[in-house]
């Protein structure tokens, strides 16, 4: 059940409860995000395959990094674990950025945490109130972390279980309510934002139809520009691996734990968007005319049910939120520690705690890299929505080539693990290729320009490192 959490909590953070004004509905709509998500959704449980057939083997921490070096050596070792702490590490600044948007949320406009000194970055105003207490938070986890996963499982387990209830039950009562239509939900494939932004401003707009996402190319694009991201949404069911080293569980129940815990994240990530979308007859001038990210799930909770709708979607968020840090932190530090024990990073990160038995270097590294995040503010941090998810694309290709490399290794014929290994690398390199590459037709599916730069920036930091560490990886 802990290892569950973990996995589970990792895949559902903030970005469940605030891209749909974000990115889903413009992007992709009800019907584009459900398919992409769906979508999504079975390809990496055919990448799962892969993990419940590798960890039986090499049951360490380090996970695909470890599979790697096993079966392709040192330097597609370093490739492999370099993107996938960026995965995992980007996850738990941008997920405590999420902290201030909560309490602004629930306040009822009081803005109890905007006090202090304040500034700009990216469009988004940073304040100290905002600032201290994301710090807080991440500190708090990141202590519970050093302290041990066992201790740090009961506390998931909890904020998972209260996440799907939260969730469970805001479904409930959108369907039985009667303050849902279907009718609401158009335009069912997304619209041109940036189009309609213009108009809006220019005093031109007329209509959300003249924008709306229409003919089999568009539609198509539309149900890209969110099946891509699928990576970065479903990131977090490969963490087992790191926590194979010290919880203790039968690994021939990987697979079952894994596709579980994508079952659930796919459930949050097409509820919240198809109620936030059937509840909101006017989401999209909330999203056309907001100067900002709207946050249309509680609008379309407190219009269910009032103040307990916005307490439970605080509820849920906040457990989101929470589990998300928790998990990415276990992930980081113990993928920095196995790194770090094959000389691949400093010997620093290598070091066990010796009350705790937890790797507490590579721990407090993370926390400090994550504190960060609350400095930046939440707009300049949506870039590494696209980091982790090419991150986890190059790990998900490695986890399935070295499948299929074991397989011929060992002469095992096993075909529905072959089958899934092949499928699994080439949905992982078509990720790839739609995050990287602009195909003509598919505009709004690849990079932005931010992401880009901060791929090159990450691509130099790895080459100064293996670089530095080049004569330990062999």
């Amino acid at each position: 059940m802990h290892v569950w959490a973990i996995a589970f909590g990792c895949i559902i953070g903030w970005g469940s409860f605030i891209n749909p004004g974000k990115k889903f509905l413009p992007n992709s709509g009800v019907a584009g995000t459900a398919i992409a998500m769906v979508l999504g959704a079975l390809v990496m449980i055919i990448i799962a395959f892969s993990y419940s057939y590798m960890v039986p083997k090499y049951p360490k921490a380090g996970g695909e990094f470890t599979f790697t070096k096993e079966c392709f050596g040192g330097k597609a070792a370093y490739l492999c674990g370099w993107f996938l702490v960026a995965a995992y590490l980007t996850n738990v600044p941008m997920n405590s950025t999420a902290i201030g948007l909560i309490v602004d949320g629930l306040d009822g406009g009081a803005d109890i945490l905007k006090f202090g000194f304040h500034y700009t970055l990216a469009g988004f105003e940073v304040y100290m109130g905002e600032m201290f207490f994301a710090m807080a938070i991440l500190l708090l986890f990141g202590v519970l972390n050093v302290i041990g996963v066992k201790k740090a499982g009961i506390v998931q387990t909890v904020l998972v279980v209260l996440l799907i209830s939260s969730v469970s039950l805001l479904t409930i009562a959108a369907v039985v309510s009667g303050q849902t239509s279907v009718e609401n939900m158009a335009p069912w494939w997304g619209f041109d934002k940036s189009a309609a932004v213009a108009a809006a401003t220019n005093g031109t707009y007329t209509s959300i139809d003249e924008f709306a996402h229409s003919g089999t190319s568009s539609i198509l694009a539309s149900i890209l520009a969110t099946f891509a991201i699928a990576p970065w949404a479903f990131v977090g069911f490969d963490t087992i691996p790191q926590a194979a080293e010290e919880f203790k569980f039968s690994y021939r129940k990987v697979s079952v734990i894994m596709i579980v815990a994508i079952f659930f994240g796919c459930f949050v990530y097409v509820a919240n968007n198809t109620i936030a979308a059937a509840t909101l007859a006017n989401w999209p001038e909330l999203i056309v005319d907001s100067e900002g990210t709207p946050w249309l799930l509680l609008a379309a909770a407190e219009k269910l049910l009032g103040i307990p709708g916005k307490i439970l979607v605080g509820v849920a968020v906040s457990c989101a939120v929470l589990s998300g840090i928790m998990g990415f932190y276990m992930a980081s530090s113990r993928l920095m520690y196995s790194m770090s024990k094959e000389g691949y990073l400093p010997s620093l990160f290598g070091k066990i705690d010796g009350k705790y038995g937890t790797p507490k270097n590579a721990m407090f590294f993370c926390m400090l890299i994550s504190l960060s995040g609350p400095i930046l503010g939440r707009e300049a941090l949506g870039w590494f929505v696209d980091m982790s998810a090419i991150g986890a694309s190059i790990a998900f290709a490695f986890t399935c080539m070295s499948t299929i490399v074991t397989l011929k290794r060992e002469q095992d014929k096993n075909p529905f693990v072959k089958t899934m290994a092949y499928l699994g690398t080439i949905f992982s390199f078509v990720f790839v290729i739609l995050q990287l590459i602009p195909i003509p037709g598919l505009e709004g599916v690849h990079f932005g320009k931010e992401s880009y730069i901060l791929l090159v920036v990450w691509s130099v930091i790895g080459v100064v490192f293996y670089v530095y560490r080049k004569k330990r990886i062999r």
